[in-house]
């Protein structure tokens, strides 16, 4: 996870779903002086709770409006871009955007 942490971000958040919960992983976060969007985990055998399903459930919708953009993307040119040349690449996605 510090890898990942880029320090000149313009959010302060941390966005990720709940494989990336964990002690180790908040701990990081919160020294990085960022804050932790993670989504919680259910806890086993139990229901999860209500506030934190509130949280799931407004994180979701954050995610869920990033995701559509990149989903529109990939169905507007595949999943890779077969052209030689990064200038040509560069033209071709500019290309699907004003599509």
């Amino acid at each position: 996870m510090p890898g990942l942490l880029n320090p000149d971000a313009f959010d302060s958040r941390v966005w990720a779903d709940s494989a990336y919960r964990s002690k180790a992983n908040e701990a990081t976060i919160a020294a990085a002086g960022r804050r932790s969007t993670v989504h919680f985990r259910k806890p086993k055998g139990r229901p999860m709770p209500e506030p934190h399903q509130r949280a799931n459930r407004a994180r979701s919708a954050v995610c869920s409006a990033v995701e559509h953009v990149f989903a529109d993307q990939k169905a507007r040119m595949g999943l890779f871009i077969r052209i030689i040349g990064l200038g040509r690449a560069r033209v071709k996605i500019g290309i699907a955007n004003l599509a």
